[in-house]
This record gives structure tokens, C-alpha cells and sequence, in this order.
């Protein structure tokens, strides 16, 4: 096996990863790496040769990692990066903290970043895919971001840099955030607090929280989230596009699109990488033979199909 770099960090072998993504799937990392903070990630990847595959991993809120596994270093940050500071109007956030504490912490400062309150994951996955909810984005109220590209040179990234989109940036490939500055208006922390809770009572009424999944599955095809208003509207929304298809409840061996909120694919308890993505892949094309839309994947599917797997819907 490839010999890596000294780190004061931790690596890992072979290190299984279904146990570190929410759908609970997934074949092992060839090498899993947490560096102990910025300055051991930097090293590292600059003493690492440039052949080897690199893949940051957060929380694994937004992940299928395929059951054969993943080749090279993934990359999970973890103590060292979950810090939070308020200044101001100003929020500093390490990349592996996770948004609903970012928010919170921020609401008892005075300072609004509600819309990071239900959405799963850590600020780097955040930053990384310019996620979402009720009408505000991270392109809204990101000042800047840090980051280590992947020969290990630390620099910081502007908005325009990242040249944000729905659901997406342009980070360059390997490159690893390591902490976002956020700015949000003013707001009494109670007002802040009492928001969060009816997002947090009018998610849990809408959407399988207490099922394994990774959030939405697919993009809106109005190419926007939902706004969470009386005015909102579903015509071009995933979930519609799914139940007009006659999906709600799907299943395919252990994976299921959820009753309660069909753009949310679940495991039901003994689902494979497979499944799960199999299912996405009918769903895709289904929906496209009932309606026209093409719908774009918004969970992630990394790493290589088991021998003899089969990703393509039947």
C-alpha cells in the first residue's frame, strides 16, 4: 500500500465509511485522513503526490458512497475546524461545524442566519454547494471562505471566486474549505429563536426527519428551493414532478422514495449503495417519460459500484 505522508493528524486505512454518511451505505476509504487543523491539512497535501485521488468529506449529510468504496484519501475534518466566534454582525465558522449550531450560536448573538437552521450537514458542504431554505442562500451572506487547494497552498476565496449558482460553486477540484465568514442583519435573539422553531415544527410536519436519508434527492427544476411562503409554488417543484409520476413510496430492494415527502430517498433499514442509487436512476427515468424534466441529482454519489453491481435503472 501507498505509504502517505507524516501528519499530526490521524490516518486511517481501509476505513469503512457507511457508519459516517446518514444513509448509512457505503464500502470502506483506501485511507481516511482528519488533520489536526489547517496547517497539518496544508502539509500534508502538499507532500502528497499528486497522483492520489483526494476527496473532502463532511458529515456525510448529502452522500451515497458507492459499495465498492472509495481510492485515495478521503479528507473529514473534524476537532479543529468546528469552532464558531460572533463578531458583530459577523459569524466565523470552521468548516466541520454544523449549520444548525452555526445558527443557533448566531441567533443568541442577535445575528440572522435562520435559513441554516434546518439545513443537514456542516458549513463546508454548505459553502461548497451554495446550500439553501426558505428563499436565502449562502451566496446571500458569505463574505469569504478559507480553503487549502490540493498541492497544499492556503488561500481565501470571495464570492465571486466561487461564482454561485443553485446548488453549486465553482471550488476548484481537491480543494478543501476549512472555515466561512458569514454576515447576517440584526435581530433580537428571542424573535431569532421563536423563527427557528416554527422551521424547525414546519419541517418535521413535511419531511421524514426521523428516517435515514440525505435530505432532497433531487433539484428543483425551477432551479430555486422552496420559499416556505403561502405564495409558494410546486409546479416545477422535485417532489411534484415525483408524486405526478406516480412515485411517492417507490421502492427498490432496501431504498424507498419517502410517503410522507417523495423527493427524499430513505433506507428503509437494509438498503445497498446500490439501491439507493438504482432507485434515483428510475425515478430520473420515469420522471422523464411522464413529464419531460430531466431531474439533476442534488445528493452526491462518489467512490466505484461493487463487482458486478448495477447503477442503471431497470
Amino acid at each position: 500500500m501507498t505509504e502517505l505522508p507524516q501528519t499530526r493528524g490521524r490516518v486511517t486505512p481501509d476505513r469503512p465509511l457507511s457508519d459516517l454518511t446518514w444513509l448509512r451505505v457505503g464500502g470502506p476509504a483506501e485511507w481516511l485522513f482528519q488533520p489536526a487543523d489547517p496547517e497539518d491539512l496544508a502539509e500534508f497535501l502538499a507532500a502528497l503526490a499528486p497522483d492520489i485521488p483526494v476527496f473532502p468529506m463532511g458529515v456525510g449529510s448529502n452522500l451515497i458512497v458507492r459499495d465498492g468504496g472509495m481510492r485515495g484519501v478521503v479528507i473529514r475534518l473534524g476537532r479543529g475546524f468546528n469552532h464558531i466566534r460572533v463578531e458583530g454582525n459577523r459569524v466565523i465558522a470552521g468548516a466541520a461545524a454544523l449549520d444548525a449550531h452555526v445558527a443557533r450560536r448566531a441567533a443568541e448573538a442577535g445575528v440572522d442566519l435562520t435559513f441554516l437552521r434546518t439545513i443537514p450537514g456542516s458549513i463546508g458542504g454548505a459553502v461548497r454547494m451554495n446550500a439553501g431554505c426558505y428563499g436565502a442562500y449562502v451566496a446571500d451572506h458569505l463574505i469569504e471562505a478559507r480553503a487549502v487547494t490540493r498541492d497544499g497552498v492556503q488561500l481565501t476565496l470571495t464570492p465571486q471566486d466561487l461564482n454561485f449558482a443553485y446548488r453549486h460553486s465553482d471550488l476548484p477540484a481537491g480543494c478543501v474549505i476549512t472555515e466561512a465568514t458569514f454576515e447576517g442583519q440584526s435581530g433580537a435573539p428571542e424573535v431569532l429563536l421563536a423563527r427557528m422553531e416554527e422551521q424547525l415544527a414546519r419541517r418535521d410536519a413535511t419531511q421524514p426527519t426521523k428516517d435515514r436519508s440525505a435530505g432532497s434527492t433531487f433539484r428543483n427544476p425551477a432551479g430555486f428551493s422552496s420559499t416556505g411562503r403561502a405564495d409558494d409554488v410546486h409546479d416545477l417543484k422535485a417532489w411534484k414532478v415525483i408524486d405526478d409520476a406516480g412515485l411517492r413510496g417507490a421502492r427498490r430492494g432496501g431504498a424507498q422514495m419517502s410517503e410522507k415527502h417523495p423527493n427524499f430517498l430513505i433506507n428503509t433499514g437494509d438498503a445497498t449503495a446500490a439501491d439507493l442509487e438504482g432507485l434515483g436512476e428510475e425515478v430520473r427515468k420515469r420522471v422523464f417519460q411522464n413529464s419531460g424534466i430531466a431531474l439533476q441529482w442534488e445528493i452526491m454519489r462518489v467512490g466505484e459500484p461493487a463487482p458486478g453491481e448495477s447503477l442503471q435503472a431497470d
